[in-house]
């Protein structure tokens, strides 16, 4: 039924636009050849960069989720594990659990710079069900405030506007996007920060399959003493080709006759050094998207304890500045959704690399000598007890 009504809603079956958008015809529009190459060369053709946005995406989707409510900004008053926001959150649509939705879209964020939510509504109006919308379907149509006038959903022939009321800010369609210093409006990708280390390391990955399939050896110079006719020069190229060149001619004797010689002009594997370059471009990927080199598996001597912090730090300085970007947008949208006094925001304990964090704080609290057991208890979660026993 729901999504009967979100394909009407997408494909510009309800609701209309109004003639002051007009303008939107001129409005930028981000090219969809741009967020090709980025997933195509990028997430498609690199294996780095595919691990990159898999951690990233499969361990921000493995967060719970909460709704806080805290009459100040530090202290939270009350924690509701269960409610009709969260039951939004945690089966978004009909299709999609929290999981595939969450990690879906911190992937399209990563990969464009740009997530887009579209919230459907029922026929009264109350929110049902959230959609992730393609990227590159999306064009913003600018204003001149900071708020925009609205957002395009594009698929073939088909349109649909939703528009952002002026006053507000309220919207059906929800941006969330990373810091790009050159535009206003949409968001920059770390692929295509990291495009020229990823170009690089595929460029050599596909040198090494070239090198494999010329027979594992460096390329060379046949030469002749003397002058060789053009038309005798392809035939005696096109018969090398096919008696000594590829996986499957690897090893074969090269028999030369008359007056040939053979020429090694290519460099050694050890000279070409195509590990450490591989592994050098892989590292700067890592770094783009903010990843431990031993996680993506730049480090063979790495122990456990090694992973362990490395896991620790990912968190730390990677994923949980991520998560308050998502958790802050996403709570501020369904504020004005919902109109809750309650905020969505992520459960840092249900977080396992997160236990170091834990421990040290636990510790300190119990450390504490101005502290009496029952603000201890409190610290921990725990109901106060008579202390007088």
């Amino acid at each position: 039924m729901l999504s009967k009504f979100f394909k009407n809603y997408v494909y510009g079956k309800v609701g209309n636009s109004r003639s002051t958008l007009v303008s939107y015809r001129t409005a930028k529009l981000v090219s969809s050849t741009d967020y090709d190459d980025l997933s195509e060369i990028g997430y498609k053709k690199n294996v780095v960069v595919y691990r990159c946005v898999q951690l990233i995406a499969r361990a921000l989707a493995s967060v719970e989720w909460v709704l806080q409510k805290s009459s100040g900004h530090e202290e939270v008053d009350e924690v509701l594990y269960a409610h009709e926001i969260l039951d939004i959150i945690n089966k978004p649509n009909s299709k999609q659990y929290k999981t595939t939705f969450m990690e879906e879209a911190v992937s399209y964020l990563l990969l464009s710079g740009n997530c887009y939510m579209m919230v459907s509504r029922d026929e009264d109006g109350i929110p049902r069900e959230l959609y992730l919308l393609r990227p590159d379907r999306i064009r913003i149509i600018p204003s001149r405030s900071a708020l925009p006038l609205g957002y395009e959903y594009m698929v073939g022939n088909s349109r649909k506007l939703f528009e952002v009321n002026q006053e507000t800010g309220e919207c059906d369609v929800l941006h969330v996007k990373l810091f790009n210093p050159l535009d206003d409006w949409y968001g920059m990708s770390p692929v295509e920060v990291a495009m020229g280390s990823i170009n690089q390391h595929n460029a050599i990955a596909q040198q090494n399959t070239s090198f494999l399939q010329n027979g594992g050896r460096p390329s060379g110079a046949l030469m002749y003493k003397s002058t060789i006719e053009p038309s005798k020069r392809e035939e005696l190229r096109e018969n090398l080709r096919n008696l000594y060149e590829g996986g499957r001619n690897a090893g074969k004797i090269l028999l030369l006759e008359g007056n040939f010689e053979w020429k090694e002009m290519g460099l050694s594997p050890k000279d070409l050094d195509f590990i450490s370059g591989k592994e050098l471009a892989a590292k700067e990927i890592a770094l783009a998207f903010g990843i431990p080199n031993i996680l993506i598996g730049c480090m063979s001597s790495a122990t456990f304890s090694n992973y362990k912090e490395a896991r620790y730090t990912f968190w730390e300085e990677t994923l949980i500045p991520l998560l308050n970007i998502v958790a802050g947008e996403l709570s501020n949208w369904f504020e004005d959704i919902f109109k809750t006094e309650y905020r969505l925001w992520y459960d840092l304990d249900s977080i396992p690399a997160l236990s170091k964090r834990r421990e040290t704080e636990w510790k300190k609290i119990n450390n504490a000598e101005f502290l009496t057991k029952n603000e201890k208890r409190e610290a921990f979660g725990y109901p106060p007890i008579n202390e007088e026993n």
